[in-house]
């Protein structure tokens, strides 16, 4: 299994917790050598310019964040071509589920799941795809730019309980097949973080849906990360969910 990452994520980029000094290295340190690591490199205009407009771009790039929101985008780009022949994770930021065509929030700014999927549809790789966003906070962007879409199903799971919650994700992957199932892998939903709902145990129980309907469907699967912000407990709920996955 490859683990799509660079150097520059571990950079502080703004004082958003996203961007926090500690939440790449806790990951890192955790993954270890267990995983095969890919060096990122940067979207390109044309995949950036597919799910945002040229008035977006520019704005990120007066705030002198282009550089590395492209290499995040990319990261996951690359995540999603490896996804069709094995399972990949993008370990990137910033995270982009929050960045809707023409503007962002959340500390997000480009949607990296979004030109991931677009980019696979425009090499006329993929007919169909699933998007599971786990991520504590609703994946508000990715819905602006593929939610009209008919080729993509959505599913952000809402419930509060926790065995609800699961029992929602376990549906939303079981439902028609797909060529491509794409993970918005927030982390913030853990017992430990923000949502204090989930354990360690239960991404890699997710992971393991995951990859389990992939192998019935013969599609692909990748994950890109999204949120997580307790980086005592991160990497060992981003372990647990690559070990699922692979």
């Amino acid at each position: 299994m490859k683990v799509v990452f660079h150097e520059e994520f571990h950079r502080c980029y703004t004082p958003d917790p996203a961007a926090a000094q500690g939440r790449m290295e806790a990951v890192v340190e955790a993954v270890g050598d267990r995983f095969s690591f890919v060096k990122a490199r940067p979207a390109t205009s044309e995949q950036i310019g597919r799910a945002h407009s040229s008035r977006h771009m520019k704005s990120v790039s007066s705030a002198g964040l282009y550089e590395i929101a492209a290499l995040a985008a990319g990261g996951a780009v690359q995540a999603a071509l490896i996804g069709m022949k094995e399972p990949a994770f993008a370990l990137i930021r910033p995270p982009g589920h929050h960045a809707s065509r023409d503007h962002s929030w959340g500390f997000c700014y480009f949607n990296n799941m979004a030109i991931a999927l677009l980019e696979l549809r425009a090499q006329r790789l993929i007919r169909s795809a699933l998007v599971l966003d786990i991520d504590l906070h609703f994946g508000d962007g990715t819905v602006d730019i593929l939610g009209g879409q008919g080729w993509v199903r959505i599913h952000n799971p809402s419930s509060r309980d926790r065995e609800l919650y699961l029992k929602e994700v376990e549906e939303a992957i079981a439902g028609e097949p797909v060529d491509m199932i794409g993970v918005s892998a927030g982390f913030d939903y853990h017992q430990d973080d923000w949502g204090g709902l989930l354990t360690t145990e239960d991404y890699g129980q997710i992971a393991r849906w995951v990859r389990k309907a992939a192998s019935q469907w013969g599609s692909g699967c990748f994950a890109v990360l999204e949120g997580g912000y307790n980086h005592q407990v991160l990497g060992e709920n981003v372990v647990a969910f690559l070990e699922g996955l692979s």
